[in-house]
């Protein structure tokens, strides 16, 4: 199968469509957000019914606009995500965020075609924007055309990151990370949802990002809106990021070669 421009913007839409109805659930769901019991995934990474009703919401429409797509989500699974034509989704990243109205959380679905992703939309439900972005077509925010940043200075960058949570097996590479860095550049900032973070570098208000362990859903969409908005995203070696678990370097472009000397040390 060789995708169309056709085919991305139409995929980037029903993704779009998909996205703004699972946040619709979760606006709708957070009224009630202390009736919301918490279920653990492990001791600090939890689920609720929120997450999976807006997977389900998203499966639907997908279901009914795009048959042909298999749906691989956080929370329901679906298979492997670097074969055929999927779509990865999670239906409430920043998860936690949303249990304490942190609002910095998201819905990202990506549609990807034997690995390569074609098209994306992620929902900022906390605070509103529609991003998009489609294979070789640009990436946008409420239809307005975004940008990464042209920062070339350290000492002027605002980097965002995720420290580890889930596997505190890479403390110690992390904190190391965050030592070297820390002092210099402006400010690093945690803010706990990773397809909000690569947001943030495609439209310019990071400068960099890094995490060394995430999932496909966390990072497919975010990929792809930071490589049409002009940047770069790879993992530690350099190489091109994959849709598939582990580390993530995002950047303007301009601080990449700088980031991941600094991140290597």
């Amino acid at each position: 199968m060789s995708p169309t421009a056709q085919d991305r913007r139409t995929w980037s839409q029903i993704a779009a469509n998909a996205a703004t109805l699972a946040a619709g659930f979760i606006a709708k769901e957070s009224k009630t957000r202390d009736t919301i019991v918490w279920e653990e995934k492990s001791a600090t990474d939890f689920v609720s019914r929120v997450d999976i009703g807006a997977e389900e919401q998203i499966r639907r429409h997908f279901a009914t606009e795009a048959p042909d797509i298999r749906v691989v989500g956080e929370e329901l699974g679906g298979g492997g995500t670097e074969d055929g034509l999927v779509a990865i989704v999670d239906p409430l990243d920043g998860t936690t965020n949303f249990l304490h109205g942190y609002p910095q959380y998201a819905v990202s679905i990506c549609v990807a075609l034997d690995g390569v992703p074609q098209a994306a939309a992620i929902y900022d439900v906390g605070r509103g924007g529609l991003y998009k972005a489609t294979l070789g077509g640009g990436a946008f925010v409420d239809n307005q055309p975004i940008r990464v940043s042209t920062r070339s200075l350290p000492a002027r960058a605002l980097i965002g990151t995720g420290f580890p949570f889930k596997d505190q097996g890479s403390a110690a590479q992390y904190l190391k990370q965050f030592a070297t860095l820390t002092p210099q550049v402006a400010g690093l900032r945690r803010a706990g949802a990773a397809a909000l973070d690569l947001c943030d570098v495609a439209s310019g208000r990071f400068d960099g990002f890094w995490e060394l362990i995430l999932a496909p859903w966390d990072l497919a969409a975010g990929i792809l809106l930071i490589r049409e908005a002009g940047g770069r995203a790879t993992d530690l070696e350099g190489n091109d990021a994959p849709i598939r678990a582990g580390p993530i370097v995002a950047s303007n472009g301009v601080m990449h070669d700088w980031l991941l000397s600094q991140l290597a040390t």
